[in-house]
């Protein structure tokens, strides 16, 4: 698996780990928990470090104001602070402190907004890897109960999905076919078990288009990321459960009495059968998608699938379908996606039906690819942050170094009353000032260093 090295002279401590060919394969497990220590403190760091920031610039334009006042006051030959100079100094300053307590109420909200996103993912984290332990376990103890199973998490799953992509306004990818091929193998399981017709159909477009869409959509096994974790639950539980149907599952012709009738996989049928109930989706989707919602579509109000791959340029359905002119551009779509649900399935038809070597491999194999495309996304995004958060991190410290260069005292005589200024503040050593300019309170760098017997140097 390739992964990114960008940034491990910086964060040593984690991704040393990557590059230790001595490690003992029990330490390798921690890498992942110790990057994600590293970007959780490094962004507790830089908010520290913003807050800093926030409060010297604060405090230096106060300085500067507080100067400029004094200096106006000795300009004018004025020692003591007017009434409208006071009043004008204050109103600044509950200025300033107001902004400072917006900004830390801001601060605030985000910090428990990430803390309610963080547990969300935590759940979302904890209950994907009890999922998975949880189908190992039933597949190889009991596996006349991953139908169950699998019932139980689209019960929680495909409402929960609804409701998301509705509150997004995604919900037109609601009426793709994977979402129509998951209730259509729920209703064999739980309404017609004993339907030939239904079990071809469903054990066909599972183990089919449904199936590879793992690899076509790029479906990826992120534990914490609830939308992925769902979208591969949707395409990859299904394959499974005709796969422990068909194989695995004791005494399957009493549960699933359709498998009697079908010993063996008739090529021409099976895809005779799998074809009329795409094609019974594909009207329903032209109708109610492409024709009664076009103006929706066409605005751009509501993303589709169809729309989705055409826009993606990286991807061949994208760069094929950018060839076609506009005008036969769906009716392309649908076909192209008639002739590759029918080659999805010619693996189901011929190989996978009689061979419960080969059907487990070929889960497995789906499988193995989520994880690497979920192995991709952890080192490739969070390398990708960690980069961010680097750069940010120099453009910072050179920032604070070019204020510090600047903010060096500097020497200079000025004409103007033949004062002297250094830093912006009047030496006042050689000059006779009445009793009340000595109430005036300078800044301490103005201050000349003494000896202990009060002579200047």
């Amino acid at each position: 698996m390739r992964r990114r090295d960008s940034g491990s002279g910086v964060f040593s401590a984690p991704f040393e780990r990557f590059k230790r060919d001595d490690i003992s394969d029990w330490a390798s497990g921690f890498t992942l928990l110790d990057t994600m220590e590293t970007y959780f403190d490094s962004h507790l760091d830089l908010l520290q470090r913003n807050l800093a920031k926030t409060s010297d610039r604060l405090k230096m334009r106060a300085e500067e104001t507080l100067n400029d006042i004094k200096k106006d006051m000795l300009k004018d030959g004025m020692f003591k602070i007017m009434p409208a100079s006071s009043t004008q100094l204050e109103r600044e300053l509950q200025r300033y402190k107001l902004k400072v307590s917006q900004r830390l109420l801001a601060i605030t909200q985000t910090w428990h907004s990430a803390k309610v996103i963080r547990t969300r993912e935590k759940v979302t984290f904890f209950l994907a890897v009890m999922t998975l332990f949880l189908t190992a376990l039933l597949f190889g103890m009991a596996p006349e109960w991953i139908h169950v199973a699998y019932t139980v998490q689209a019960a929680y799953y495909l409402p929960l999905r609804v409701y998301m992509y509705k509150k997004r306004a995604w919900h037109y990818f609601l009426f793709d076919l994977c979402y129509y091929c998951n209730i259509l193998d729920l209703v064999f399981i739980w309404a017609m078990p004993e339907s030939p017709a239904l079990f071809v159909a469903c054990y066909c477009l599972s183990l089919g288009s449904l199936a590879s869409a793992v690899i076509t959509w790029r479906n990826s096994l992120v534990f914490h990321d609830w939308d992925k974790v769902t979208s591969l639950f949707i395409h990859i539980y299904p394959p499974l459960v005709f796969t422990v149907i068909r194989h695995y599952y004791p005494g399957a012709h009493k549960r699933f009495p359709a498998l009697r009738e079908v010993p063996h996989m008739q090529p021409v049928t099976a895809l005779l059968l799998s074809a009329i109930i795409y094609l019974i989706w594909q009207l329903l989707y032209w109708k109610f998608v492409l024709i009664d919602r076009r103006a929706k579509v066409q605005s751009g109000q509501r993303i589709t699938s169809f729309t989705y791959l055409l826009n993606d340029k990286r991807g061949a359905i994208g760069r094929a379908l950018s060839r076609v002119p506009p005008q036969y551009r769906e009716v392309s779509f649908m076909f192209g996606q008639l002739v590759y649900s029918v080659i999805t399935e010619l693996p189901a038809v011929f190989v996978l039906y009689d061979s419960a070597f080969w059907s487990s491999a070929y889960v497995l194999f789906l499988f193995a690819v989520s994880v690497w495309n979920g192995g991709g996304f952890y080192i490739e995004v969070f390398g990708r942050k960690f980069e961010r958060e680097l750069e940010k991190l120099r453009k910072e410290l050179a920032e604070v170094t070019a204020r510090s260069e600047r903010s060096s005292p500097t020497l200079g005589p000025q004409n103007d009353d033949d004062l002297t200024v250094v830093s912006s503040s009047p030496n006042l050593s050689n000059k006779t000032l009445s009793p009340s300019a000595s109430e005036v309170e300078l800044p301490q760098e103005t201050i000349p260093a003494q000896t202990q017997n009060g002579d200047s140097r």
